[in-house]
């Protein structure tokens, strides 16, 4: 959205609810972590807005789409008499997001369209049959649907939706802040306590059992002398911790917690290659970041990930197992694409094309509620 809104065709607002909760004491983790949301910010010029909205433990997933609603509509009305009338309503993610924004799109009367990003379409309507009929109410109602990656497109027509509106507009890479590194590769290496003549391999993602880093370590632990390091935080770190140390791979392999963005390109361009082991992606960020600063993947067949891996250039591809993952690493590291050429095919997936693909999307779906309920546009 800052990339559409830097183009000066649409101005965006962005609604953002987060759980209500009254402390921000550390000792109550991620919940403490929302209460510190401040309740307006800006980023790149896009105001941005964190209403509240009550959270009910054990259930709240299931009554989340209405209590998410309530948010939304509290902070919607109140921008519209501040600004004015919106145009569209953009929502990203199905459930509970797009869920509670074709209430509210029912309730403003305005044109409505839908991101699909991933666990939303491959994981939740699998597990629910209420969310997935809430889902496929939303797209019925939304002018357009908007997939990451064919995948999930294919994904939600199986589910019943219809495939005439939903469209396929995969993310891009920021070419500018993901680059070859400038700094010499060996110095990178050495800040991170890599010796230069050892393979370094690294992977990125939240601490979770969906990444597949407790694989990722089982397939390094296999081979001598290559080191890993794994950024990111969250609910495994302690077990992940427990796994090296059992390994006896200490010296080898380490978690650097999480990583500022800025600091992931050298992250990446340090690498000789990087590993994404998850058993669900949309379309999947961190491929084409490390591919753009040079350094090629090794990456789990899932979902969308074939669409982001197409060529030698780009990595390999490998099955959901520890041996799998070693075998392609193993076969990577013997024969390492140049790095130029990784990050040329990376170029591939600049963000122009997507923007103006979704600025297409925006402008059919205002003109054909415009010309089925009469009504014009700013």
């Amino acid at each position: 959205m800052a990339q559409v809104h830097a183009t000066g065709r649409a101005e965006i607002t962005v609604i953002a609810p987060v759980p209500w909760f009254p402390s921000t004491a550390p000792v109550f983790g991620p919940y403490a972590t929302f209460a510190k949301v401040p309740a307006r910010e800006d980023r790149n010029g896009i105001r941005i807005e964190h209403p509240r909205y009550a959270t009910i433990p054990k259930v709240g997933m299931w009554v989340q789409p209405a209590l998410y609603h309530a948010a939304l509509a509290r902070c919607a009305k109140r921008l519209i008499a501040e600004t004015g009338p919106f145009d569209l309503i953009d929502a990203h993610y199905f459930y509970p997001d797009g869920v509670a924004a074709a209430r509210l799109a029912d309730e403003l009367n305005l044109p409505l369209t839908i991101t699909a990003r991933g666990t939303d379409i491959n994981l939740i309507p699998v597990g629910s049959e209420p969310a997935r009929r809430a889902i496929l109410a939303a797209a019925a109602y939304a002018g357009a649907s908007i997939t990451v990656c064919e995948a999930l497109r294919a994904e939600m027509i199986g589910m019943g939706a219809d495939g005439a509106h939903i469209h396929t507009l995969r993310n891009g890479v920021d070419l500018e802040t993901f680059r070859p590194p400038t700094r010499d590769r060996n110095a990178l290496k050495a800040e991170l306590d890599v010796p230069v003549d050892a393979p370094l391999v690294v992977s990125v993602g939240g601490l979770v059992e969906r990444k597949g880093h407790h694989l990722t370590i089982d397939a390094i632990a296999a081979q001598p002398n290559v080191h890993l390091r794994i950024a990111g935080g969250g609910e495994e770190e302690a077990t992940l911790k427990a796994q090296i140390a059992s390994l006896g791979v200490g010296d080898r392999v380490r978690l650097t917690g999480p990583l500022p963005h800025s600091a992931l390109a050298d992250f990446y361009g340090a690498a000789d290659l990087s590993i994404l082991a998850s058993s669900r992606e949309g379309w999947a960020n961190v491929l084409l970041e490390s591919m753009a600063c040079g350094t090629p993947v090794v990456a789990t067949e899932v979902w969308g990930t074939p669409e982001v891996v197409t060529t030698p250039d780009a990595g390999l591809l490998c099955s959901r197992d520890a041996v799998s993952i070693g075998t392609q690493v193993a076969a990577l590291l013997k024969n390492l694409p140049d790095r130029t050429a990784t990050r040329t095919y990376a170029e591939r997936f600049s963000w122009d094309e997507t923007i103006a693909g979704v600025l297409q999307v925006f402008e059919a779906v205002i003109a054909e509620f415009s010309a089925k309920s009469g009504t014009g546009t700013r």
